[in-house]
């Protein structure tokens, strides 16, 4: 067996707990960091900020392995897509009750009014609300309800749901603007190497 071969069989067996610390690990480092004081002097905001960031990383990173599978051959990352779709809308729906629950206090008179008037609001709820339905559907039960070709066109909303995220998260840094355009470019990438022009089509597949 050659060296590339050795390697891709030992990241096959490490993807299941890889996968597992990406969308789990964030959650000990921020319980360490709120009873260390870690979250700086507005922990409410951090906690809002970090939360969201890490549902992008995620929805990222979901978004990678079809491009990842058609550079490498590695037809075993598809099955984790949904392990990291599924988390990236946990930590995005974290987000919005961080938001909702601590910074307003669950005054639902000034989210209606922030939603209205606060555009960057506006993207941030459309992309939880457009994952919503993706994270019901995402098991092999409701592909079988819906049909492989009905199940792909609306899987397709999770390509909207990043880009208002990443308006989202754009528009609601103030000053330094480094991880959005970090965020943009890695998406650009995926966008162009998932649209790239390819032969036959695919088939679904699932976790």
């Amino acid at each position: 067996m050659s060296s590339n071969a050795r390697g891709g069989q030992t990241l096959r067996r490490l993807a299941p707990w890889l996968v597992w610390a990406a969308a789990l690990g964030p959650l000990p480092w921020l319980v360490w960091l709120g009873v260390s004081g870690g979250l700086g002097a507005n922990p409410i905001e951090s906690l809002e900020h970090r939360t969201g960031h890490y549902a992008l990383r995620l929805l990222i990173a979901s978004l990678a392995i079809t491009p990842l599978r058609r550079v490498s051959g590695w037809g075993w990352v598809v099955p984790h897509r949904r392990t990291l779709g599924l988390a990236a809308f946990a930590w995005a729906t974290t987000h919005l009750l961080v938001y909702v629950g601590l910074d307003l206090v669950l005054d639902v008179g000034q989210f209606l009014e922030d939603l209205v008037k606060r555009t960057y609001i506006t993207l941030g709820m459309l992309a939880v609300t457009l994952l919503l339905p993706l994270a019901v559907t995402s098991t092999k039960g409701w592909i079988k309800r819906l049909g492989g070709a009905r199940w792909n066109r609306l899987h397709r909303l999770v390509y909207v749901a990043v880009v208002a995220a990443l308006v989202h998260i754009t528009w609601a840094v103030k000053k330094d603007l480094t991880w959005p355009v970090i965020y943009i470019a890695i998406v650009v990438v995926l966008f162009a190497l998932r649209w790239r022009p390819r032969g036959a089509s695919e088939t679904v597949r699932t976790a």
